[in-house]
């Protein structure tokens, strides 16, 4: 249960000068550029992967909706607080989760904290990576990423044209934008659950809204393996000129 709840966290969510997108492959680069516009342009996003959020929603088990707030602080793909509270079933839960580098921690209610192993590291990395990349989309110009063309599709009932990304760790996803705004629309990936199994997740971005000149999704849904899991709705987005260290210390 703890690793599931863990698997909520970061779900709620989150540039280099090389660039891995191919030459030959104008179409993926004219689709990541006109996204980034549409999202607030490069500058502003630049300096928006450093950014801190409140959230509220729900998220799914057996059947049942457990509501839930959250806040995070980010500060580029890893680096990552994030404090939960609300309700499983009848009792009320409180957990952070801290990413620095390459230690993290959790800690639920007052049990001790715990250390994450390897695989609880990689685990957390993937979920930043698809949390928060659709948020700011110029981390996928780093070198560490490699971009190509995953054609169309429909999402709802507009058409959407799509990006596969390698991430650094070596696992793909697949991004897709609103074929008129250019705005992220959807993201399909493969994640790790609690359980340790594998299982398809598909995420859809609506409402968008803007936070200073940065258009962000303010309703965040997402499925797994075709099976309602989570609902968010972000209430608050701040861009962050300078983070506290503590912010990534270990949880008291």
């Amino acid at each position: 249960m703890k690793r599931f709840l863990g698997a909520v966290l970061v779900a709620s969510l989150m540039s280099g000068s090389s660039s891995s997108i191919r030459a030959d492959d104008q179409d993926t680069k004219a689709i990541l550029d006109k996204a980034i516009k549409a999202l607030g342009g490069e500058e502003k996003l630049s300096k928006a992967t450093a950014h801190s959020s409140k959230t509220k929603g729900t998220f799914s088990f057996n059947g049942t909706d457990n509501e839930f707030s959250g806040q995070a602080t980010l500060q580029g793909l890893d680096h990552h607080r994030f404090e939960l509270q609300g309700k499983f079933g009848e009792n009320d839960f409180k957990m952070v989760m801290v990413l620095n580098g390459d230690k993290g921690w959790r800690k639920t209610g007052d049990e001790d904290v715990m250390e994450m192993d390897a695989d609880a590291l990689a685990n957390e990395k993937r979920s930043i990576y698809v949390g928060a990349i659709p948020a700011t989309l110029v981390q996928l110009k780093d070198k560490g990423f490699k971009v190509e063309s995953a054609g169309e599709e429909k999402v709802g009932d507009k058409p959407a044209v799509g990006i596969k990304v390698t991430a650094p760790d070596g696992k793909d996803f697949k991004l897709f934008f609103d074929k008129e705004s250019g705005l992220p629309v959807k993201l399909v990936a493969k994640m790790i659950g609690f359980d340790g199994q594998e299982f398809n997740q598909e995420t859809t971005y609506s409402d968008y809204k803007d936070f200073d000149g940065i258009k962000k999704a303010t309703k965040v849904s997402s499925k797994r393996d075709g099976e309602k899991f989570l609902d968010i709705e972000i209430t608050e987005f701040k861009v962050l000129d300078k983070v506290p260290a503590d912010t990534f210390s270990r949880p008291k």
